[in-house]
């Protein structure tokens, strides 16, 4: 790994639901310009959709709607 590399580790759970909420911030705010103060965040965060979207199969999966559902159940905090 290169020096001016971060490395973080996700369960699938995690990864899941936040490209889920990735994917759909970005299409709910027209491509992260409603968030961000610099384009180097929108920049940012365009990348890390790209990384989890290589990384997952779900995505494409005809049930993915459901899969995403029981990540977010299995990452709540009980009572929650």
């Amino acid at each position: 790994m290169a020096e001016d590399e971060v490395t973080l580790r996700l369960s699938r759970d995690e990864a899941m639901v936040l490209f889920e909420w990735l994917y759909r911030t970005d299409e709910m705010t027209n491509d992260f310009a409603d968030l961000v103060e610099d384009q180097a965040e929108q920049r940012a965060l365009w990348n890390l959709t790209c990384l989890l979207e290589r990384e997952l199969v779900e995505p494409f999966s005809p049930q993915y709607a459901e899969l995403v559902e029981q990540a977010r159940a299995r990452l709540r905090d009980e009572g929650s």
